[in-house]
């Protein structure tokens, strides 16, 4: 049995373009191209960072946890592949041997249904508040949630702060990560996925029963999945540096860029060889900005 689950988030956490590999210096040679995007290279990690995370995966169970759909997710040439689990569209998804799980699937939608505000009414109000003047682009993502891609130096003041209440009191939220903003349903969170991942590897022998979950993640999005882990690191980079956001559980890396996804393999790595603990996943919040007010 495996006595570790690692829930890691991956751009900007594993993986990085061009323009979020920080101040480090970088040399060309000492990079792994893993993603392409219309035949250019996009994302990518150091070569000390793709042989640590080979290592970690011959040694622990790893499920890469992103935000991205599943489309996109499949872009990445991620070292330490086939994955058994993989999360996508924040938790909404879950890809069992690279199939989406419909059972899984299914509970989410209701779960949305349950909570909130549809999709369509949810869009439809922010179309209502965004323009082109700083808006480039509007995406449905997954029909499950929207982001847009801005003009940072043109968005409003305060109109985060402003859309996130309207969010609220629906069953949404809403974070911002750079040039995207995303507008989640709280019913999808990482955390959930996590938990149920860890609930079927412990089912079926994979994971011993006291196995400790350990976390990474950069954004908002990824505060509830960090605080629910026996253990978390975060870099010293992103959304959550951006709002000092602290946890008891959640170490801060002292490096930050590329860099900092060596120093959080290196983390991983130590961590997954200590004992075990409690997970509590399908209990955590998934409303992270909450607790930055």
């Amino acid at each position: 049995m495996t006595t570790a689950l690692v829930a890691t988030d991956l751009d900007r956490t594993m993986i990085y373009s061009r323009a979020a590999m920080g101040e480090s210096p970088v040399v060309d040679g000492d990079l792994v191209c893993v993603e392409h995007y219309d035949g250019a290279p996009l994302s990518y990690l150091t070569v000390t960072s793709a042989q640590r995370l080979r290592d970690l995966a011959a040694a622990a169970v790893v499920v890469p946890t992103t935000t991205r759909t599943p489309e996109q997710f499949r872009r990445i040439a991620l070292p330490g592949a086939p994955w058994r689990y993989a999360i996508a569209s924040n938790g909404g998804v879950i890809l069992a041997d690279g199939v989406p799980d419909t059972g899984w699937r299914q509970a989410v939608d209701a779960g949305v249904r349950a909570e909130g505000a549809g999709l369509d009414e949810v869009t439809a109000e922010l179309r209502r508040r965004v323009s082109d003047d700083w808006v480039h682009k509007f995406r449905i993502a997954d029909e499950l949630f929207c982001y847009l891609v801005i003009d940072v130096a043109a968005q409003p003041v305060g109109f985060l702060d402003e859309w996130d209440h309207w969010c609220r009191g629906r069953g949404w939220s809403a974070s911002q990560q750079g040039r995207k903003l995303y507008t989640m349903p709280s019913a999808v969170c990482k955390s959930k996925a996590v938990a149920e991942v860890r609930r079927r590897l412990v089912a079926d022998g994979t994971l011993a029963p006291d196995a400790a979950v350990l976390a990474a993640g950069d954004g908002a999005l990824d505060a509830e999945m960090l605080v629910a882990a026996d253990a978390a690191i975060r870099p010293r980079h992103g959304e959550l540096e951006a709002l000092d956001w602290r946890h008891p559980t959640v170490t801060v890396t002292r490096e930050t860029g590329i860099r900092a996804g060596e120093e959080i393999l290196a983390w991983f790595a130590r961590y997954a060889r200590i004992g075990a603990g409690s997970y509590s996943g399908s209990d955590a919040p998934c409303s992270p900005r909450q607790s930055f007010q």
